[in-house]
Parts: C-alpha cells; sequence; structure tokens
C-alpha cells in the first residue's frame, strides 16, 4: 500500500497505481524497408504488430500456385513511450517467371521488424511447382499433378493443396494462404480427354477490425493454380485466395497483390506459352493499444482524468424497479 505521503498526490486514494497504455490505438502501415519504423506517442506502454513477408511466384505451364508470405502475428509487446522502433524490411515477392518454360515457382523474401533486441520475422512464401512438389515456405506452393503441396511454417500460414496424377502434367493446386489450406488439384489420372480442376488459393487473413484504418484489408492469399483443357466439369484457373493471392489464368497468370504477401496465379500452355504470376510485396503495421497493463491496485487521479478525456473510461447503467406507497389518512 502506498504511504500517506504518495496518497496526497493521489486526492488522497491509497493502493498500488495501475498502469494503462494511451496509445490511442494508432495504426502505422510500413510498406517499404526504413531504419525505423514509428516512434511512438509519449502515452505508449503496448503494441501490437503484423508482420507479412513476400509472397511466392507460381510454377509454369498450367501447375501450381505460389504460397503467401508468412503473416506473423504478436500482440501486447511492451515498449516505452516516445521511443522510436528498430528498423522494417518489407520482403519483396516471388519472381515472375517468364515464358517459355515448366519450372517451379520462386520463393519470395523474408519481412522483418526490430522491437528493443527482438526481430521478429515471417518467413517467404513457398514458389508452385512446375513439374513437381510445391515449395516450402511461411504458407506452402501450390503442387502440379501427381505431387505434394509444398509445407508450411508452424504459426504463419498453411501447407499447398497437393494434386492427383494427370497424363501430361497439367493439374496445378492452389498456393496455401494464411487461414486455409490450397484447394486440391484434379488431374484426369491416365483418361486423355478427361476433366482437371485447378485448385483455388488458400484464404488469407482479413485484417480490417485488428488494424482500422490502414489501407490493406487483409493479408496472405494463396495463388490459384491453373489446368489444361478436359471433357466437363473441367475448371482451369483457380481463384486467388482473399489477401491478395492471384487468380489462375488459360494466359499469363495473374500477380499477387503488392504489399498483402499474396501468391501468384499459375499461367496457361500449351506448350508453356505464357508467363506465370509473381508474388506481392510484404507489409508490416503497428497499433499502438490503448489498455490497461494490470488491475492489481488503485487508479490515479491522472489516469482518471486522462481516461474520461479520451471518452475511454468505464461506465455502468443499473435499472433498478421500485414502487412509492404513501401513508393511509
Amino acid at each position: 500500500m502506498a504511504s500517506p505521503a504518495n496518497s496526497s498526490q493521489n486526492g488522497g486514494v491509497l493502493g498500488v497505481s495501475n498502469k494503462t497504455s494511451f496509445g490511442k490505438c494508432t495504426v502505422t502501415t510500413k510498406t517499404s524497408s526504413t531504419p525505423s519504423a514509428v516512434t511512438t506517442q509519449p502515452g505508449t506502454r503496448f503494441i501490437n504488430t503484423l508482420v507479412v513477408a513476400g509472397g511466392g511466384s507460381a510454377g509454369m505451364d498450367n501447375s501450381g500456385g505460389g504460397g503467401a508470405g508468412g503473416v506473423l502475428q504478436t500482440n501486447c509487446i511492451s515498449v516505452t513511450g516516445g521511443n522510436a522502433l528498430g528498423a522494417v524490411v518489407i520482403g519483396g515477392g516471388g519472381a515472375r517467371n517468364p515464358a517459355p518454360g515448366s519450372g517451379p515457382g520462386a520463393d519470395g523474401n523474408n519481412s522483418t521488424l526490430i522491437v528493443g533486441c527482438t526481430t521478429y520475422t515471417a518467413i517467404a512464401g513457398g514458389g508452385g511447382g512446375g513439374t513437381g512438389a510445391g515449395r516450402a515456405g511461411g504458407s506452402g506452393g501450390g503442387a502440379d499433378a501427381g505431387n505434394s503441396g509444398g509445407a508450411a511454417t508452424c504459426g504463419q500460414g498453411n501447407a499447398g493443396g497437393s494434386s492427383s496424377p494427370d497424363l501430361g502434367g497439367d493439374a496445378g493446386a492452389g498456393g496455401g494462404g494464411a487461414c486455409a489450406v490450397g484447394g486440391a488439384g484434379t488431374g484426369n489420372t491416365g483418361t486423355p480427354g478427361g476433366p482437371r480442376v485447378a485448385g483455388a488459393g488458400g484464404a488469407g487473413l482479413c485484417i480490417s477490425s485488428l488494424y482500422p484504418g490502414s489501407p490493406i484489408t487483409a493479408v496472405g492469399g494463396g495463388g490459384g493454380g491453373a489446368a489444361g483443357p478436359g471433357s466437363a466439369p473441367n475448371v482451369r484457373t483457380g481463384t486467388g485466395g482473399l489477401g491478395g493471392g492471384g487468380a489462375g489464368s488459360t494466359t499469363g497468370g495473374n500477380d499477387g497483390t503488392a504489399n498483402t504477401g499474396g501468391g501468384g496465379g499459375s499461367g496457361g500452355g500449351p506448350g508453356a506459352s505464357y508467363d506465370s504470376g509473381g508474388g506481392g510485396s510484404g507489409i508490416v503495421l503497428i497499433k499502438e493499444q490503448a489498455i490497461l497493463a494490470k488491475a492489481s491496485g488503485v487508479w490515479s487521479m491522472q489516469t482518471v482524468y486522462c481516461q474520461v478525456l479520451n471518452n475511454d473510461w468505464v461506465s455502468r447503467t443499473v435499472s433498478v424497479d421500485y414502487m412509492v406507497v404513501a401513508g393511509g389518512a
């Protein structure tokens, strides 16, 4: 318990003073590398961060979509108000695959944020399989026919989709997304002219409510696969996942959206005549919290004043039923 001398500075209220963070829920969005992420507000004590790596590019010639860049969420990081945070590195997406060819997609690049002595690293998205398995990454790349999707990084994404065998190797699966595994590719199982289905990219994460005011509303979508022609039901292009995943195409594959970490969509044939889509670059977001750090003591009068001034003080409404009876004559 505080001494009477200390209580005199707090309107006579005794007890250990609670600590708060007056970050006012300020959101900072970083889309390019910089030596310092942001200088926090004087009252900020805790931050939430979201670090997204660059997405992988897709495999070529009706194959697997690129995996989304890893999405790393970290909440309640303790900071000192009024101080500059450390460096930000925004990872680029895997490069677009130029025609002709049938090779795998390229991995994206890691993104990092330094806070104090800790480096927070989101892992690059894996490239889509060209004629084989998807590549591992933050989220894994989608596979080509008869192969497995790339593995994901634990806590940052999901595996790429796998694909069943196909005569001709033209049944690409979708790349993994932050919130879902990439869709499976379905081959014709060795039947000439049989149906083929391209896998959709895995869904990413909607962040509009987590980081309000940011121009980016969703991140980490996987790229869609592409498949060759076949009999009905034939789906040649996989949709891109929510969060910037590029869609597959019968011509040139679509790129992942910039600053979402979306994976690229695969391109079509015949003869590997079209490019596959490149991955989207990453992003870093920081939210300065406006929260109570603990509730084991009493509020200082200054804290109460600041909270009321910011319209952030607890209020309660009590409903009471009552009856009034007058005395008899």
